[in-house]
């Protein structure tokens, strides 16, 4: 066991009420370095919400969040992004009507934002990390390509083409291989597996055989609070779980 201090994300005491309901109910949640944590339940187990307060979307009620060891309870969610958090959620928020190089491109620390960009110079450091991710997320012979013409997978990989440029120290993906066809669900097993050296990597997950094979640790939420918690065998095994998942 590492101590506090080793892990990308340590979460402690978690919790948030909306209207006395406890969508997140005393959650305690570390994740290591280069670990590719899943979170899974059913729904309204309080998944996304779990995102929601890391990333500073949703406020808690009380607890702590600690990522490389700054409390991001306090800090609002540009704050979170510049920190190293990045996040892609269920609908991608790519620009339809630019290419995957543009998209790359505008997403590029320096360049981040319209103003930004008006005032970017294309250098050669920028042209080798947009080439870099491209190969990455299997679009750099797309490269070119207007990126609504990408199919629903592709969509997706552009998407977190455009984070991984950022180079975020945690990525959260909010349901990445939902409406993939077999495929495309295979290579996004590959590609987050690969992004997972050197990162951190928290998902949301209802594709169990998905889970299975991209998942370091697994943690299973139900009712706002941890049911079970391990690797996928363990999980997959515990009663409890069982019975949450069969039992609905």
């Amino acid at each position: 066991m590492s101590s506090e201090t080793d892990f990308t994300l340590s979460i402690e005491n978690l919790t948030v009420s909306f209207d006395g309901f406890k969508a997140v109910d005393d959650l305690n949640l570390y994740i290591d370095k280069n670990e590719l944590h899943v979170v899974i339940g059913p729904n309204g187990a309080g998944k996304t919400t779990v995102l929601d307060l890391i990333c500073g979307k949703t406020k808690s009620t009380s607890g702590s969040i600690k990522f490389l060891n700054k409390e991001l309870t306090k800090m609002s969610e540009h704050e979170i992004v510049r920190a190293g958090v990045g996040r892609k959620f269920q609908t991608p928020s790519i620009y339809e009507n630019l290419s995957v190089f543009e998209n790359l491109e505008i997403s590029y620390p320096k360049g981040r934002g319209v103003v930004g960009s008006l005032f970017f110079k294309r250098t050669d450091t920028v042209l080798n990390k947009v080439y870099e991710i491209a190969k990455e997320i299997m679009l750099f012979d797309a490269l070119e390509t207007e990126a609504g013409l990408l199919s629903h997978g592709q969509k997706q990989w552009l998407e977190i083409g455009m984070l991984l440029i950022q180079d975020p120290q945690l990525l959260m993906l909010d349901e990445p291989v939902a409406g993939m066809s077999v495929k495309e669900r295979e290579q996004t097993a590959e590609l987050l597996n690969r992004i997972s050296e050197g990162r951190s990597v928290l998902v949301i997950e209802h594709d169990m055989d998905f889970v299975a094979r991209i998942a370091h640790k697994v943690t299973v939420l139900h009712q706002g609070k941890i049911l079970a918690a391990g690797n996928m065998q363990k999980v997959q095994n515990d009663p409890k779980v069982i019975e949450v998942y069969l039992g609905h």
